[in-house]
């Protein structure tokens, strides 16, 4: 158990005292395990319905993916609609296609109705480096439109400049209904929430054990949470208190780093309209301006979850490759946070036991996807399964080989996908 990392988003939030630690034995409707996104989502929109909340952290709230990610918020999934109707189905593709913007909708909700200060800016962009990589982004503009999605824009040549001044790209598509956040804020303001609608949540309070039954009775190290329902929302940072949900996923590293504050003019001479940005590589870039007029950028993939010993190594190259006047700024912050990544690419969710309910390996769209998450859980929760049901029914596949064999193969596979990116083919 632990603060914060030295990240800029641990510096720039008022993370405040912590929640208390569990000291007793408490009865609930629903004890929701971990205080990420999926969690505090889960929480929040189970609290909304009336149910009696209990939500444990291990650590402090935010403290894995969701208080280190890019603070994007991309819609659809980490296979868009088209792939997963290939593969599994109209029906199925359908389904998905149905919920694709809904992630992002809940996140505005829930800064609107709520007053969550988490520096919500609107808008976002898709960048391509080569020709191909346009056409994509061309195919991806017609398909998010026939799903309802009227707020995109495919810029090409010069005239994406408005939104990134970058010489590396042949053009762009901006998509209106995206967005940024500083995510670490955004789930403080929703553990505030989920304490305001009556739910309880306790910070450094690892689970050690899971007793399944009629009811479920959680422990921690100092108390219990017995409960008709548990809802898993604990995604890369799970320990072995529930192996089976560690056999069929990999924990993956992104790095970021964070300039020295640079001002409101320099940061709009680089994103000139404020959105946030990613490339259409495999292994992508992504970057935008924060609150306070810094840079952050991220990119890259370590398989396996493991720390680099120099993030500012890895990725100042690639941040002063797409704006050369950085050469040389000064790189305040710079950390890694792990995603769990599944072998289809596609978040799973399902039940260990009638009564017990998880979600996790979101692939890189967990900003978003965790948000849906929790929203279709509590449904299921009431009885209402149906949204649930459409994740639940996706093959969930397991690593050949285990974690051992797959990270090498992974890796092998993401650098084929790069040179294909750097050759353009």
């Amino acid at each position: 158990m632990s603060d914060y990392i030295n990240s800029y988003y641990a510096f720039n939030a008022e993370t405040g005292q912590p929640y208390p630690s569990l000291q007793q034995d408490l009865d609930a409707d629903v004890c929701v395990m971990g205080g990420g996104f999926t969690g505090l989502s889960s929480a929040l929109h189970l609290a909304k319905a009336g149910f009696k909340v209990v939500l444990l952290e291990a650590n402090r709230i935010g403290y894995g993916a969701t208080g280190r990610n890019g603070g994007q918020i991309v819609n659809s999934y980490s296979r868009d609609v088209d792939h997963i109707a290939t593969k599994y189905g109209k029906e199925a593709g359908d389904a998905m296609a149905s919920m694709m913007f809904e992630g992002g909708d809940i996140i505005r909700t829930l800064i609107r109705e709520h007053q969550i200060d988490c520096d919500y800016v609107q808008g976002g962009a898709f960048v391509a480096l080569n020709d191909k990589q346009l056409r994509t982004l061309k195919e991806h503009q017609q398909l998010w439109e026939r799903h309802g999605n009227g707020k995109m824009a495919l810029l090409e040549g010069k005239a994406l400049e408005k939104i990134v001044h970058s010489d590396r790209y042949v053009g762009g598509l901006t998509d209106g209904m995206s967005g940024h956040i500083q995510p670490l804020k955004l789930a403080l303001g929703e553990a505030r929430v989920v304490s305001e609608l009556g739910g309880q949540v306790f910070e450094r309070s690892p689970v050690v054990r899971v007793e399944k039954g009629e009811k479920v009775r959680v422990y921690t190290s100092d108390g219990s949470v017995t409960a008709k329902f548990l809802v898993v929302g604990a995604n890369a940072y799970l320990s072995h208190v529930l192996p089976e949900l560690s056999k069929r996923n990999m924990p993956c590293g992104t790095q970021i780093i964070t300039t020295e504050v640079l001002g409101e003019q320099k940061c709009r001479e680089l994103l000139p309209a404020n959105y946030c940005v990613e490339d259409c590589n495999y292994l992508l870039d992504y970057y935008r301006t924060t609150g306070d007029h810094r840079l952050l950028y991220g990119g890259g993939v370590v398989y396996g979850a493991r720390d680099p010993a120099d993030i500012e190594r890895l990725i100042r190259p690639k941040m002063e490759a797409t704006f050369p006047s950085l050469k040389g700024v000064k790189v305040e912050f710079a950390w890694t946070g792990n995603f769990l990544l599944t072998l289809s690419r596609l978040p799973e969710f399902g039940r260990l036991d009638k009564n017990i309910y998880y979600m996790q390996g979101y692939s890189g769209h967990g900003v978003t996807s965790t948000h849906l998450a929790g929203k279709v859980v509590a449904e299921a929760v009431a009885g209402q399964a149906g949204r649930f049901d459409v994740f639940a029914k996706l093959p969930h596949l397991p690593l050949l080989g285990g974690r051992a064999l797959q990270i090498p193969f992974t890796a092998l596979g993401a650098a084929y996908y790069n040179l294909r990116d750097k050759l353009g083919i």
